[in-house]
């Protein structure tokens, strides 16, 4: 029996041959590159690894055969090979990764390995999106590091000329196909393309099946590209205005997708020939012999050595109308023109053709988009993966970039921000410049190395506008004497401002010639634009990082020049450490009456390490003696020489805070941590006062007052004292344990902040509730507020003490807030209040009976009331009360007569013959009027 065919005579057992040969080739191929992967099967045909395995010459004939038959195995193919075998076939012809053209772009510096900073390998430029069919992978990197853009090689739908739609239908025969009438052909023909979204591979199938449809040798697609422009196309490679470009040319029934699209792509000016003519006016061309039709164009056959004889050619429109496309049969088999009917057939399918082709661009353009993104956001992160150093972003930028629009030059020009029509820095990246010797270290740009043309960059860095220059040498602009002597000449240039968040222009990039004498387009502003952001964005933050790194370098500086000459020295320490320390009884520090008029600065510093000694802190804590010597003495150095808030104050407060201790035994109340915290923020518990207060701060909009809204002095006091105790040679807590390190800063911290009288007018209702109610001193709360209390009770001492002591503190209060008055008046042009204005200087004593009124007496009764051991600072204060009344009167501020003693032998005012103003109880008129 045999089986007859348009592709010959065959008989029965060469077929069973045929069938068998094609199945154990498969066979053979799948089972070997399983065993054998990555070593290039796809090199090999499946008969020739038969051959090599068990050779048979009835084989070579079939395959003989086979060769000289491509149309049937085509047609066997398609119709009987399953999935299975087509994604075999995928694999084993995919184009390997190693094998494309790659821009090497120089690593950075292996010691940041895994930072991302590598530049990656670019597989395709901006370009490659005005073609269209972008669906292949397109960024990897050197080191690995992944990318928005994955590898689809290997997967379905990745291969050439394969449709990105799943579930492909299975195609009839070309021999079942002919066996339908017109009708049931043009229905099975239009579902043979409805699902197709690839353009190419639509475009073939289109071409295949109006060939057999009219019974045409060959056919041609071209499709419309380019924008509709009033003005004509310049030059053969312009993409301005429209022009059709042939998707597939010359295909007959022979031709595959993968030959078709080895050929290059044809172009035809709009209006031109015929296939331009038909896309101009819409109108079909039905011509019996070409050489005769004027349009028709003769050196095309003369390229392709086909002689065209009969040609129809018909517009594709979409729904609205418009041209997609023109499709052109040639030769009508057996010599016969294209009838009337084989235009209504040709129109028919090619409404048809159009929805298709519509929908594939559509989809293609969706696909673009999507890859366009990514390699937008793949350019994102390469920026601002690291923003170390502006010549390292704007290197990214320049590398990227030129790899993207692939172009001979391109510029990064940073505008100087004082002069703004000028730039500080110019970078510049040639293509070529990745070939050079320093290109594997090079991680940043040529600076200054090639003149600008400031004419169009000066332009687009006021201006914020994009310049596109098809040819530089006819824009006035442009300033020719930049090529003399450089070997290199601008033909085309596109130049664009970066800016910031904000909007503002920080600098312009520009490119230079595009490869190929191409002109820069749409599609490259429109990437150029959008990447540009990603740049101003890049470039300001560097920017700010770069500051910040000075900042911080300089405060580094600052801080180590001030730890430096704001801390003792070694050898003041070690000269202090071998002094005799005297006896807390000689110093005579356990006494309310205490004075340090008499006392030099040593002796301060000696009677300070007397209170560590005698509170067991050193002991206790086990501080370095020596650490000890020299955290004093810097304690000391960091008061500044202001009249009151000094040293000796900070040295008096100490004291009667270890005089109340000792006094009362609450430090066994409070232990060891709680004591050595009360004493520390004694110490420095106005550290580099300034000699003005809080409200001074404010008003002066100083930096402390920026940095600080409340207790602003108090909140810098405390930064001071952490400052020294973490100097070198001055850490006196480096023996303590963390968790006690911690409490004791936190209490330090509570401490000093409660010296701002804002702090004590708020706490101390609650403290007088406790002392009426009685103290639970096992309570944390009760001894926060105790010990908040207790600071300001030590702050305001001086009150307490012997009238020739309290007067000589009042007088230097008084000539501080002076002196801050002064400032306000001068330099701030604000008057003063009271107690600050030199002008008010006589109601002095009016004002320190206020202070003591309503500041002073209430705080010093309540302490009285938990242990009368301190009822000698009541005392003194009402003793310096009367002191101040009996000035009063004897500078007639107040009547004589006025004057009287309560019960308990107290001088009181009967009748106030002041005004309110004039006897303040303000809490700003105090000592510490932080």
């Amino acid at each position: 029996m045999s089986v007859t065919c348009r592709f010959g005579s065959m008989n029965y057992d060469n077929l069973r041959l045929l069938h068998e040969v094609l199945h154990i080739s498969l066979h053979l191929r799948n089972s070997e590159e399983s065993r054998m992967p990555g070593e290039g099967g796809g090199a090999e045909s499946g008969l020739h690894r038969l051959h090599r395995n068990c050779y048979d010459p009835e084989y070579a004939r079939m395959e003989a055969w086979l060769d000289e038959h491509p149309d049937f195995v085509q047609d066997y193919f398609l119709r009987k090979a399953t999935r299975q075998v087509v994604d075999s076939w995928l694999v084993s012809h995919a184009t390997p990764t190693s094998s494309s053209v790659e821009l090497s772009s120089p690593t950075h510096n292996q010691s940041r390995g895994g930072s991302g900073a590598t530049t990656p390998v670019r597989k395709i430029s901006a370009h490659e999106f005005e073609r269209g069919g972008l669906l292949k992978p397109m960024i990897s990197t050197i080191d690995g590091t992944p990318t928005f853009l994955t590898s689809t090689e290997g997967q379905t739908g990745s291969g050439p000329g394969h449709s990105p739609t799943p579930g492909r239908r299975q195609r009839r025969s070309r021999h079942e196909l002919r066996q339908l009438d017109e009708k049931e052909l043009i229905f099975e023909l239009v579902k043979d393309i409805c699902n197709e979204l690839e353009v190419r591979s639509l475009c073939h199938k289109i071409l295949q099946n109006v060939s057999m449809l009219l019974h045409a040798d060959r056919g041609s697609l071209f499709l419309v590209q380019g924008e509709k422009a009033t003005c004509q196309t310049v030059g053969p490679h312009s993409q301005r205005g429209r022009y059709l470009v042939s998707k597939l040319f010359d295909v007959c029934s022979k031709s595959t997708l993968i030959e078709m699209e080895k050929k290059d792509e044809i172009r035809i000016p709009w209006g031109t020939g015929i296939v331009g003519y038909v896309a101009e006016s819409g109108d079909p061309v039905n011509i019996p012999d070409a050489y005769k039709d004027e349009r028709f164009n003769h050196d095309i056959d003369v390229l392709t050595g086909y002689k065209t004889r009969t040609l129809l050619c018909m517009p594709i429109k979409d729904t609205n109308g418009d041209v997609l496309g023109v499709a052109q049969v040639i030769n009508k088999v057996g010599d016969a023109p294209f009838t009337e009917q084989d235009e209504k057939i040709f129109s028919s399918y090619l409404q048809f053709c159009g929805i298709g082709l519509r929908n594939a661009h559509l989809y293609e353009k969706s696909q673009l988009e999507v890859k366009r993104n990514q390699v937008l956001l793949d350019l994102a992160r390469m920026i601002f993966e690291e923003q170390s150093t502006i010549e390292h972003v704007v290197f990214r930028i320049l590398t990227h970039t030129q790899s993207l629009i692939q172009c001979q030059r391109v510029q990064v020009l940073l505008v100087h921000q004082a002069s703004k029509g000028s730039f500080s820095r110019v970078f510049d990246f040639e293509a070529t410049d990745l070939n050079g010797e320093d290109s594997e270290s090079r991680t940043s740009p040529y600076e200054s190395r090639f003149p600008i043309n400031v004419g169009i960059t000066g332009y687009v860095a006021t201006t914020g506008e994009t310049v596109s220059i098809p040819c530089a040498y006819e824009d006035p602009r442009f300033d020719h004497s930049v090529d003399d002597g450089t070997n290199f000449k601008h033909k085309t240039i596109l130049c664009m401002a970066i800016k910031n968040s904000s909007g503002q222009i920080i600098g312009v990039i520009q490119l230079i010639n595009k490869f190929d004498d191409l002109q820069f387009t749409k599609n490259d502003e429109n990437f150029v634009e959008a990447f540009a952001i990603f740049c101003g964005m890049g470039i300001h933050n560097t920017h700010m990082y770069e500051r910040a790194v000075v900042a911080i370098a300089k405060q580094s500086v600052t801080l180590e020049v001030l730890s430096y000459h704001a801390t003792a020295s070694l050898d003041d320490a070690q000269r202090l450490r071998k002094m005799r320390v005297p006896s807390a009884a000689n110093f005579r520090l356990h006494e309310f009456t205490f004075d340090d008029y008499i006392m030099n600065d040593d002796e301060t510093i000696t009677a300070c390490i007397r209170m560590f000694l005698d509170l067991d802190l050193v002991e206790r804590f086990h501080m370095d003696y020596e650490v000890l010597c020299r955290w004093l003495l810097s304690v000391k150095k960091n008061y500044r020489n202001v009249t009151y808030h000094n040293w000796r104050h900070a040295f008096n407060v100490a004291q009667m805070m270890f005089s109340i201790l000792t006094a009362t035994q609450w430090w066994k109340i409070f232990g060891e941590a709680e004591c050595l915290a009360l004493i520390i923020g004694c110490l420095c518990h106005d550290l580099d006062h300034r000699g003005t207060n809080n409200s001074f701060q404010i008003k002066a909009s100083s930096p402390l007052a920026q940095l600080y809204s409340t207790s602003t002095m108090e909140h810098h006091h405390f930064d001071q004292c952490i400052m020294i105790l973490n100097s070198p040679g001055n850490q006196l807590l480096a023996n303590v344990s963390p968790d006690e390190y911690s409490r004791v800063i936190r209490i330090v911290e509570e401490a000093i902040l409660s010296t701002d009288l804002a702090v004590y007018f708020r706490k101390r209702g609650a403290f007088f509730n406790i002392v009426r109610e009685g103290p639970r001193f096992n309570t944390e709360e009760h001894r926060e507020l105790l010990r908040a209390m207790l600071m300001t009770v030590c702050d305001l001492a001086a009150i307490t003490k012997p009238w020739d002591v309290e007067k000589r503190v009042a007088e230097l209060v008084s000539s501080e807030f002076f002196e801050q008055g002064d400032i306000e008046r001068e330099e701030l042009n604000i008057t003063p209040i009271d107690i600050m204005n030199r002008e008010k200087e006589d109601q002095l004593p009016l004002m320190q009976v206020g202070f003591i009124d309503s500041i002073c007496l209430p705080i010093y009764e309540s302490f009285a009331a938990l242990s009368d051991k301190l009822e000698p600072l009541v005392d003194g204060v009402r003793e310096n009360r009367d002191h101040w009344l009996e000035i009063a009167a004897a500078q007639s501020l107040i009547p004589s007569e006025s004057m009287e003693k309560d019960s308990n032998d107290n001088m009181t005012i009967s009748k106030p013959s002041t005004p309110d103003s004039d006897a303040p109880s303000s809490p700003v008129h105090n000592y510490n009027s932080d």
